[in-house]
């Protein structure tokens, strides 16, 4: 999941469960120890990313594989994390002079901000690292889209509301300030989801635009949203998100029984099997069939009805994709010890061959991952050419 995703939801979990003030209201010139515990809720949950800083100092384009998502996410490393960043956030608190919440408290806050973080990461299909450094496998629980807008949405909306009832005055004004960005937002999202041929239909861009409005202006007849607290608006806002993450797993084992049945009708011999969250909503999911000869791939919308087993064969669309057969270039490429981290990496890899001139050119695709735009190279494409003598000229990820 995006960072900036994971640093609104600690924010949240700071003022629904720690009772954190709203950071934009306290205009003293100090800090509260409520707006303390909502910074540290908040930086919690944004730390276990601190591990891309090391893309910056090092040349080595594979460590998005080997490290992100490793011991930052670890579940076994969560309380020394905690624990260092209590020890350092007392300091710099004490040396600001602001109002200090206990050692205790603050770690328990980063280790709850650090923890919502794993979880979230480990909702996605990328798969999370959680028992390094005993294990470096990458559990996954597939039940969310790397950027799901509507899961960013529900943690977001609870705490604008938030601030636009925290007081009678202006309230109005506040409230149409969000509900316009808000919107902004959205047709900026289904303007990205064009682009990245997932398109979001202007009927739910106008149905959105409509609930936000009810959202932001509803709770001011009789003046009902000033009677509603910040800690209870951001409550509400997190039990919605566990709502909508029991509805994710609702689908999902919807959507892997379909998979599982595609794989009978077709009697697939199958090695391995995923369903896998597709943008741009939780309908939408991304089968994929392992076999032998190559993965098959089967996009599904739960809304729309399945198939029945007699006809599933001719109604379903599917895509297969044939693994390439196997020649001494292929074989050296698969020998290579960058190419083995890849392969550690790919849940559902396709190897491919073709040539250029006199360079043959081996590519390996994790089919868990789809172009961004339509007709780029998928992500997590990794390319190898070789000259007619099987020496490497080049290797690296394709498009890069």
């Amino acid at each position: 999941m995006d960072t900036i995703t994971h640093g609104i939801a600690g924010a949240l979990i700071g003022k629904a469960v720690f009772g954190g003030d709203d950071l934009l209201t306290d205009r003293s010139g100090g800090a509260s120890r409520a707006r303390v515990l909502t910074w540290a809720a908040m930086l919690g949950a944004i730390f276990p990313d601190s591990d891309v800083l090391r893309h910056f100092i090092s040349r080595n384009e594979l460590l998005v594989l080997t490290w992100h998502r490793g011991v930052t996410h670890s579940l076994l490393c969560v309380p020394a994390f905690a624990l260092g960043l209590a020890a350092l956030t007392q300091w710099f608190v004490r040396r600001r002079k602001w109002e200090c919440p206990s050692f205790a408290l603050l770690t328990l806050i980063y280790a709850v901000g650090i923890l919502s973080h794993i979880f979230l990461d480990l909702a996605t299909s990328f798969g999370t690292m959680i028992w390094s450094p005993l294990a470096w496998t990458r559990p996954t629980l597939d039940l969310l889209f790397i950027l799901d807008f509507t899961f960013s949405a529900i943690v977001l909306l609870p705490q604008l509301l938030a601030s636009v009832y925290e007081r009678p005055e202006n309230a109005p004004r506040r409230a149409l300030r969000w509900w316009l960005l808000c919107v902004l937002a959205a047709l900026v999202i289904s303007g990205i989801s064009h682009v990245a041929d997932v398109p979001i239909s202007p009927e739910t861009v106008l149905g959105v635009t409509v609930f936000l409005a009810v959202l932001f202006f509803g709770p001011l007849l009789r003046g009902r949203g000033f009677r509603v607290s910040r800690a209870a608006w951001c409550r509400v806002g997190l039990l919605l998100c566990v709502a909508y993450l029991g509805g994710a797993e609702v689908a999902h084992r919807a959507a892997l029984g379909r998979v599982e049945r595609f794989a009978e009708v077709l009697h697939l011999p199958v090695q391995s099997l995923a369903a896998l969250p597709a943008a741009p909503s939780v309908w939408r999911w991304d089968g994929l069939v392992r076999t032998p000869h190559g993965v098959y791939e089967l996009r599904m919308n739960l809304a729309e009805r399945e198939a029945s087993a007699a006809n599933a064969a001719h109604v379903l669309e599917y895509r297969f994709y044939p693994e390439a057969p196997p020649n001494l270039q292929i074989e050296r490429v698969r020998r290579m010890p960058e190419v083995r981290k890849v392969l550690w990496f790919a849940r559902f890899p396709v190897t491919r061959f073709h040539r250029e001139g006199s360079q043959a050119v081996v590519e390996i695709v994790d089919l868990r991952f789809r172009p961004t735009r339509p007709g780029h190279a998928a992500p997590f494409t990794y390319q190898v050419r070789l000259d007619k003598d099987g020496h490497i000229l080049s290797q690296g990820w394709a498009g890069e």
